[in-house]
């Protein structure tokens, strides 16, 4: 039986670390443009899905979806694609490839199919699963989110609990690169339950590997709570990443509170002084349009902006409503004429990032090697 990954660049990793996952079963996920014979998987995001699921419609195979926009819209998915992955692929995907292989009636967990849905029974051990193989991708150390942030699918998918990659798993793979790049919601909480930093963990782990280490860059960016003086030593003592790249997401008090994003604007403030004071450059997230800003609260964080950019630099998307989380079926509230002013002006200065009008962009995220400096 042939199986094919339908190829997009945003699921680039995901494809990494499948194609491993099902190597160790037997299927090789051969690369293709357009669904293919015998099995075509796809991996569909809130960009993609409306396209993709078009071409499933027509395919003229089998086809299996999974990512995060089936895991939260499985019922909806399942219309169009023969079965679907609802939340982690590493297990569920080559079992349901081998049901298929050998004509067995699939019975899996975590596999929806139009006749129902068997919810998972497990969660992945990261060690139980190479994060990559012949196709290379980042190595993801963390997984799972303690934060349920309102904008968030990370926890809805992955769960509350973090769970770590082993030092000696991630040193082992770490010798396929000379730069070394990680895959974690929140680098800084590396060992940790993630709502308080093992910083004795992270320094084990970080004086084990060799070659550039970039730790705090995409896609491994930290929470600004974590930032203090003793890990901003350990990022200068070990990596090679003159940048730190963490989220703020908004400059008004009440909107973190309503986002239960766990921290407030002084953290932020504290976390770009602190990456000053150790000779980093700051790269601060924001979100702009959240659909209960007022107007007081978007001037909020355009002055938060502002100030950031005379230190370090930002990036900046427009509020996307994802589904599976509680903002979803919500819409982006429009921009005060003086903030989308201020946004582009500080684009055109190359202080800033982004987009704010288009929420494609939020999916087109640096290229590997555009955070070194």
């Amino acid at each position: 039986m042939k199986v094919n990954w339908r190829f997009t660049n945003a699921s680039r990793n995901s494809y990494a670390a499948l194609f491993a996952a099902c190597e160790t079963a037997g299927f090789t996920l051969n690369p293709v443009k357009t669904p293919t014979a015998d099995v075509t998987c796809y991996s569909l995001n809130s960009i993609n899905a409306g396209t993709l699921l078009k071409e499933i419609a027509k395919a003229g195979c089998i086809t299996i979806a999974g990512g995060p926009h089936a895991t939260a819209c499985y019922r909806d998915v399942v219309r169009e694609a023969d079965y679907v992955i609802v939340g982690e692929g590493e297990y569920a995907l080559p079992a349901l490839l081998s049901c298929i292989n050998e004509g067995r009636v699939p019975r899996v967990p975590g596999v929806a199919t139009k006749d129902g849905f068997i919810p998972p029974d497990r969660t992945v051990l990261l060690d139980a699963y190479p994060p990559f193989s012949r196709i290379k991708g980042y190595i993801e150390i963390s997984r799972g989110c303690p934060f349920g942030c309102a904008y968030c699918q990370t926890p809805r998918i992955f769960g509350h609990s973090m769970r770590h990659r082993t030092i000696d798993s991630i040193e082992r793979w770490s010798r396929n690169y000379r730069d070394i790049r990680f895959v974690t919601p929140n680098a800084l909480a590396y060992g940790s339950d993630g709502r308080s930093p093992n910083l004795v963990k992270v320094k084990r782990l970080l004086s084990r590997l060799s070659g550039n280490i970039y730790l705090g860059t995409f896609p491994s960016e930290v929470r600004p709570e974590f930032v203090t003086d003793e890990a901003l030593d350990l990022i200068s003592t070990y990596c090679a990443n003159n940048r730190l790249h963490f989220g703020a997401q908004s400059g008004s008090n009440q909107i973190l509170e309503r986002l239960g994003r766990g921290h407030g604007i002084s953290e932020v403030v504290a976390a770009v002084e602190l990456c000053r004071d150790h000779g980093l450059t700051p790269v601060v997230d924001f979100i702009v349009g959240f659909p209960f800003e007022t107007d007081d609260d978007q001037r909020a964080t355009g002055d938060l902006i502002r100030w950031v950019t005379d230190r370090g630099s930002v990036h900046v998307h427009l509020f996307t409503p994802l589904p599976g989380t509680p903002l979803a079926g919500t819409a982006a509230r429009s921009l005060l004429p003086e903030i989308e002013h201020l946004l582009g002006n500080l684009s055109l200065k190359g202080r800033l990032t982004g987009s704010w009008s288009d929420p494609k962009t939020r999916f087109n995220r640096r290229k590997q090697g555009n955070d070194i400096a």
